[in-house]
């Protein structure tokens, strides 16, 4: 199966500014995250992405702009499904504020048991975005190959959430895993089990490009010791 490179938007306004942004429109990236988009091309420039998935939200798509700009011919698909989290009645408050809230522990804590009020519940958020990565792990696979390398462009919940389900975490320790302002994430899925790549890269990525020397029999199982890494 394909290797999926997961890109966190960019820097925001609604990050700088401390509010919980969710599906409020017109939030943009701040200065520092268009920077971060800028030097996106170059970080991806060794991978040949076969297509990006976008969440449809503003930040996300100006995180992909400079990098469309760059390879033109790069397919360009947006998803609903990998969006942010809908939280309803938190969406543009105050993150100080909403620490305040009985509600705000139980998504800390327990978060497979939160329901946002007015939006969706942690664990639809965490089933919609593992949908929409396995079918496009298989029409990846079906259009371009078992070794095709493509980038979906999300938000930091939806990260960790599909980290969390690639690792066979319980939801519950998703909140131990963090994805920096475009910060890259890369997992390999394979027929058995994923691996995990990359987390929260904000460096090089040459190192997750296509290697043809990989062995065909027990291509699937951990490198015991760890593995010796790029060449």
């Amino acid at each position: 199966m394909p290797t999926l490179i997961l890109v966190r938007h960019g820097r925001s306004t609604a990050n700088t500014g401390g509010v919980l942004a969710g599906w409020t429109p017109g939030v943009a990236l701040d200065e520092r995250g268009r920077a971060q988009a800028a030097a996106l091309p170059a970080r991806l420039a060794e991978l040949p992405l076969a297509a990006a998935v976008t969440s449809p939200l503003q930040r996300c798509r100006e995180t992909l702009a400079p990098l469309l700009a760059a390879r033109p011919e790069l397919p360009l698909h947006t998803d609903e499904r990998i969006g942010e989290c809908r939280y309803g009645d938190w969406s543009g408050r105050k993150l100080a504020e909403l620490a305040d809230e009985p509600l705000w522990e139980l998504v800390q804590r327990h978060p497979s048991s939160a329901v946002f009020p007015g939006g969706e519940s942690v664990r639809a958020m965490q089933a919609r975005a593992v949908d929409a990565v396995r079918e496009w792990n298989e029409r990846i696979a079906r259009l371009h190959g078992e070794d095709a390398v493509y980038l979906m462009c999300t938000h930091g919940d939806l990260i960790k959430s599909i980290v969390a389900d690639a690792l066979g975490l319980h939801l519950d320790q998703f909140q131990r895993i963090t994805a920096d302002p475009c910060s890259v994430t890369a997992v390999r899925y394979t027929r058995l089990r994923p691996y995990l790549l990359r987390l929260g890269d904000t460096g090089d990525l040459a190192g997750l490009a296509p290697r043809g020397d990989a062995p065909a029999d027990g291509a699937q199982d951990a490198a015991v010791g760890g593995g010796a890494g790029a060449p």
